[in-house]
């Protein structure tokens, strides 16, 4: 996947759709997510804030929890794009990126606004040393 290949724009399009429908009204900061699940569909999500700020949840998170919601436990995770309507560097989160972690494929990428344009990366890049435990 590169950063100009089609299915890259659809799944960058995807998440900014869901940036639109983010609740954001005290931060402003509108994220969108968009996961490609290795099944071929994408799901996404926006962040929703809380005035407790401890309880938003994450677009990233969000998109997650929907796939799992909607497709099971067992959805594998290929490809996730990340956007926000205000233009800016927004990297996943360390809260995200542990979560995500326990859902991507070993070859899954990710897109995301950097400092200086977008970044496509492989997530085991941005997540190195992820924390696992063998699930019974």
């Amino acid at each position: 996947m590169n950063p100009d290949s089609g299915e890259t724009q659809l799944l960058q399009q995807a998440a900014t759709q869901a940036a639109e429908n983010a609740y954001a009204p005290y931060s402003r900061f509108r994220v969108g997510a968009a996961l490609l699940l290795t099944d071929g569909s994408i799901v996404t999500g926006g962040n929703v804030e809380n005035v407790s700020y401890g309880l938003t949840i994450c677009a990233e998170r969000s998109a997650l929890v929907r796939a799992v919601a909607e497709k099971g436990p067992n959805i594998r995770v290929q490809a996730i794009a990340v956007t926000n309507l205000n233009h800016a560097a927004s990297p996943p989160c360390g809260a995200c990126r542990q979560v995500l972690s326990e859902f991507v494929t070993p070859g899954a990428v990710i897109l995301f606004p950097g400092d200086k344009g977008p970044e496509l990366r492989p997530f085991a890049e941005i997540f190195p040393f992820a924390f696992h435990l063998d699930p019974q």
